[in-house]
């Protein structure tokens, strides 16, 4: 059960943040979870200063995402064919890409406001490399990583997304709430922090790599 519940758990987040946080009739006016980090730039309230925010907050979703689907691809208690693997390591890479800021340059990467992003890009894509090793963490480990950092992911932006709304709904002019996309998120993370705590322990030994590595 558990072996299916992550990759669902971790599908069920990422659709989410891609999904709407913000709906509208009017396409151009949804916001996802993507878009949030770069929206909140523009919000008066976070220009003026009236309201600190971090934001690259709004991206942890995307570094939690990949770096559980990085850890769950290889791991022996899991089992996991290459059928299921090579999807798991492809939707850590499909997260970790988006990072990424829109109109980026080589030199933009390097400028502080998106310093947090490219390094957690640069880790991610080494994580993907090491994916075999990183399997080998023991389970309570695990466990306690991504249960601190899915849970971060998701409360963080929740608070802000939560925080800032009511300055959406002005700019709209309307009454918001938050959309089928941010919940989605959440219960995905919720679900990946529950399957990594069902994981059967995994002793870390040579002949553990040798069997994940050949399978």
């Amino acid at each position: 059960m558990t072996r299916w519940l992550l990759p669902i758990g971790l599908v069920m987040a990422l659709v989410g943040y891609f999904g709407p946080w913000v709906d509208h009739p009017v396409a151009g006016l949804v916001i996802t979870g993507l878009d949030m980090g770069e929206y909140v730039k523009f919000l008066p309230i976070v220009r003026e200063g009236t309201i600190s925010i971090w934001r690259p907050g709004f991206y942890l979703p995307l570094v939690a995402i990949s770096l559980a689907a990085i850890i769950a691809a290889y791991r022996s208690d899991l089992a996991y064919r290459w059928w299921l693997r090579a999807p798991l390591l492809a939707l850590a890479t499909v997260a970790a890409i988006n990072l990424v800021p829109p109109a980026w340059t080589p030199a933009r990467l390097l400028e502080p406001e998106f310093r947090f992003q490219t390094t957690s890009l640069l880790l991610l894509l080494v994580g993907v490399a090491l994916a075999p090793f990183l399997a080998l963490i023991p389970r309570t480990l695990v466990a306690i990583l991504v249960t601190f950092l899915a849970g971060i992911a998701f409360t963080l932006p929740f608070y802000t997304f939560m925080q800032l709304l009511p300055t959406i709904e002005e700019l709209y002019n309307q009454p918001l709430t938050a959309a089928w996309g941010l919940w989605l998120m959440t219960l995905g993370l919720l679900i990946v922090i529950v399957a990594y705590w069902r994981l059967p322990s995994q002793p870390s030994s040579p002949e553990i790599y040798r069997k994940i590595v050949a399978e």
